[in-house]
């Protein structure tokens, strides 16, 4: 039944394009859309050649509704003679690049149709990118994609509060896991953080209860990567909204930061015996298998630095028949029905399965748009819109970090999400002399 209603919905694309193109405004409704498809996207998104007890990266063809939507607005853009470039900036080369990079490591790929599944991935979120910065680029309408990521924030607290209710002691939300959970909100809660700092934009209540929500999510999930960067990561907003964004009078800025600052102490408090608990309590076998994974990964390097073993291969590769597990000692509990994890480290995990220059264009593209934010919260400067890129910035560090502990940023959802606010700073890169005197 899911299939069919997929199938439906497809032939459905063209006819909604159409429809969009009466009215531009209209578009907005279908950003929306996609991400409201993002907040209940475990039940609209299909698998197609689904392997659900794989222990990788990507499980199945996997194709949701979000990706959908955006094919909508890239037929739209083409209806109005509005299509991006291929390639319409240097973040979106270096994906490129690190895409192709990654392409080599199918001749070390045990598996091929594993491998196909991560770079389907890759190819859909590369038109998630499109998509929005097609919107962008159609309408120049930043405030309604950031009323719905403002919605999101909100739902996901919800249901978050939901499962509170019924005692769930890690929810996740919208998201497979509550670290994803976690990583996400840090982009959403230093974006309305930094909103919030720099005020004058309106609905600016939708945008609080944003950052709110964000915020509460981040430590309702326990997450200790996500709680430990949550400090590190409102300083960086903080820095670049009150000393490069703004160039009014700074001391509004710290009086609208004390009621903050007040609110999010009586909620810390109210939480600090269960996250001291988290911290002091945690299992000493977790810490001892996410060494020994990294050590694994170690291996794969070395036998295959250039290529790696196989991207999203690595489910394969670190059982048996292959010895990458006993070679880095971690020969405990293997028996021929045991399945390992998945190395707990997104760099380890890209290096391991696509080899070490795929690594490094993964890593490049990473702090191409954290340069760029922090770059483009001083060219904005003074414009309500260099409150964007002065929260993300603080967003990204934490969510690079938490990858070290995390192979989150390899996951559906998160990366559909980064995709998109990578395509909002291009847009505000390339319009960045027109924002400031808007």
């Amino acid at each position: 039944m899911k299939y069919a209603v997929f199938f439906m919905a497809l032939l459905g694309v063209p006819p909604l394009a159409v429809v969009l193109s009466f009215n531009r405004s209209w578009t907005k409704y279908a950003v929306w859309a996609m991400i409201g498809a993002l907040a209940v996207y475990q039940a609209t998104a299909i698998n197609f050649f689904s392997y659900e007890e794989y222990r990788g990266s990507s499980r199945g063809m996997e194709v949701s509704i979000v990706y959908l939507f955006a094919l909508a607005i890239m037929i739209l853009a083409a209806i109005k003679g509005h299509m991006p470039k291929l390639i319409p900036s240097g973040g979106a080369a270096i994906f490129i690049v690190y895409f192709l990079l990654c392409l080599p490591s199918l001749s070390t790929a045990e598996n091929m149709l594993f491998s196909w599944m991560e770079i389907w991935k890759m190819i859909m979120l590369y038109l998630t990118y499109l998509s929005i910065r097609a919107y962008l680029d159609l309408t120049d309408d930043v405030k309604s994609l950031v009323k719905g990521l403002a919605a999101f924030a909100v739902w996901n607290l919800m249901l978050l509060a939901k499962d509170h209710l019924l005692g769930v002691y890690q929810p996740h939300g919208s998201f497979p896991h509550q670290n994803g959970l976690a990583m996400a909100m840090h982009l959403f809660a230093n974006l309305f953080f930094a909103i919030y700092l720099v005020g004058g934009w309106r609905r600016s209540y939708l945008n609080i209860a944003a950052f709110v929500a964000a915020s509460g999510c981040i430590v309702r999930t326990y997450s200790r990567g996500a709680i430990a960067m949550l400090p590190l990561s409102f300083l960086i907003t903080f820095v670049l909204t009150t000393f490069v964004a703004v160039r009014s009078s700074r001391l509004r800025i710290f009086a609208r930061i004390a009621p903050v600052a007040l609110v999010g102490l009586l909620g810390l408090a109210a939480m600090l015996p269960r996250i001291i608990s988290r911290f002091a309590d945690a299992p000493e076998a977790s810490g001892n298998t996410r060494v020994e994974l990294a050590l694994c990964a170690r291996e794969m390097i070395l036998d295959e630095p250039w290529f790696g073993v196989g991207i999203n291969n690595w489910g394969i590769k670190i059982n048996q028949p292959y010895d990458y597990a006993e070679r880095a000692g971690r020969i405990h509990n293997r028996d021929e029905d045991f399945k390992d994890g998945i190395v707990e480290t997104v760099y380890l995990l890209v290096g391991a399965e696509c080899g070490i220059p795929a690594l490094a264009a993964m890593m490049l593209w990473f702090l191409f748009y954290l340069f760029r934010c922090v770059r483009l919260t001083k060219r904005l400067s003074g414009s309500q819109y260099a409150a964007i890129p002065a929260g993300l910035a603080g967003g990204l560090v934490a969510c690079y970090l938490q990858s070290c502990l995390e192979w989150v940023l390899r996951q559906q959802m998160n990366l559909i999400l980064l995709m998109m606010f990578f395509a909002l700073v291009d847009h505000l890169h390339a319009n960045s002399r027109r924002l400031k005197n808007a």
